[in-house]
């Protein structure tokens, strides 16, 4: 089934985010960090979306624009055909119950001075009219929805692991039944057994309610396993965008197939070699002219100096940056 004929959830047309940089006594705006640049994605429902890049690619920022944590500079954010920006205070409050999040850090993201119970039943007391009894119970099914227990109800964040920690995040994201979720590095502090088994969750809750997920992540495997499709992301720009199955196996942009090629193997050699990028990623206060991967790229020429390349389909639902599309790596 192609997840792209499913209707769409998400769309966004070439948002950007940008931090201003202030200096000076008077704190003038001098310059801008352009973490998200330009970037246009269409999500479609039940599908799971994974963005992909090295630290500093603007994923996470990404996520937290869609959701409005983060103010956008530029673009649209359309959520269920619905231009957020466009929305009454009381409007966007109506589809945030539609819209959540899944942190990196569970523990963060809690109160340590909170039971659970009381930070899961907040969701409910702000957005529904349930009594207090009737709160207490939807809690507790979400506890045993999510792997955990009643008698974790009155505990506090310190007594839980890790694990159990994300499961309560978990259990937070689908208290208000959403139709997306968006999974910030959502399994990268967990060890990787306790991985398997959130994924296994995760997957599992997907299915029951329908979920469409956008999962922000720098492990390639976990992606490869979680993902329909999967977006490639450099210096706040998009470079490819495929079927999880067509990108894993057949790469087009240079940066994917380096970023590709630090996936351990149990044997390398040949084809299978590591790709090593030189230099550093550049500084987003000031990206360089031209395609934003060109000071690192080793097919770069003078084109790619000079003229950033277009976002166009190279193959059916395979999208690309890159002037030399398929070229081989020397």
């Amino acid at each position: 089934m192609q997840t792209i004929e499913k209707p769409s959830l998400l769309k966004l047309e070439g948002v950007k985010k940008y931090f201003p940089i202030k200096g000076g006594l008077l704190q003038r705006v001098q310059g801008n960090v352009k973490a998200v640049e330009n970037v246009s994605l269409e999500v479609f429902e039940g599908e799971s979306v994974g963005v992909v890049g090295e630290s500093g690619c603007g994923k996470s920022t990404l996520g937290r624009t869609i959701l409005g944590l983060e103010e956008i500079t530029d673009g649209k954010v359309y959520f269920q055909s619905q231009d957020t920006q466009a929305l009454s205070s009381k409007e966007r409050k109506a589809i945030k119950k539609d819209m959540q999040m899944i942190f990196q850090d569970p523990y963060a993201s809690l109160n340590p001075r909170q039971k659970i119970g009381n930070a899961l039943e907040e969701a409910f007391v702000i957005h529904t009219n349930l009594s207090k009894e009737d709160r207490k119970q939807r809690v507790v099914e979400l506890l045993q929805e999510v792997g955990l227990k009643e008698e974790h109800y009155d505990r506090y964040p310190h007594e839980f692991s890790g694990g159990q920690r994300q499961r309560i995040g978990i259990a937070r994201a689908i208290a208000l039944n959403p139709s997306l979720i968006i999974c910030d590095e959502a399994v990268s502090a967990l060890d990787v057994s306790v991985q398997a088994q959130v994924l296994k969750l995760m997957k599992g809750l997907k299915d029951k309610y329908q979920l469409t997920y956008l999962f922000i992540s720098h492990d390639l495997g976990v992606v490869r396993y979680f993902c329909d499709r999967v977006l490639v992301m450099y210096l706040g720009n998009t470079v490819e965008l495929a079927s999880s199955e067509k990108l894993y196996e057949n790469p087009l942009h240079p940066y994917t197939k380096a970023l590709l090629s630090s996936i351990p193997r149990p044997k390398m050699g040949g084809k299978g070699e590591r790709i090593r990028l030189k230099g550093e990623i550049p500084n987003p206060a000031n990206p360089p002219s031209g395609c934003p991967f060109h000071t690192r790229c080793p097919i770069a020429t003078d084109l790619c100096k000079q003229s950033k390349p277009e976002w166009k389909e190279a193959e059916a639902n395979h999208f690309v940056a890159c002037h030399y599309v398929g070229k081989e790596l020397n």
